[in-house]
């Protein structure tokens, strides 16, 4: 259960920094700052793996949650951007 809220709580950290680093204005809620949070970090996991910077069940830093949560963000705001010109 600890766990479950940790990684949650983590999330919402790692995307309120990450939206503060990238430029814009991305009005993203409460959930949506979590989850992109959340998807940062396995990104960056998955992404470490497969470069060979951790081990199979080893959680990403800090430093690298963030980065792939603002590739997220890059990637999510150019899919809205299209959708919002159509």
């Amino acid at each position: 259960m600890f766990s479950i809220l940790g990684t949650i709580l983590v999330g919402f950290v790692v995307g309120l920094i990450a939206r503060a680093v990238k430029p814009g204005n991305d009005k993203l809620g409460l959930i949506m700052t979590t989850l992109l949070g959340i998807g940062g970090a396995f990104v960056a996991r998955y992404a470490g793996a497969a470069m060979g910077l951790y081990q199979a069940n080893e959680p990403a830093g800090w430093i690298a949650s963030i980065l792939g949560a603002v590739i997220l963000l890059f990637i999510y705001s150019l899919v809205r951007g299209r959708a919002h010109t159509r």
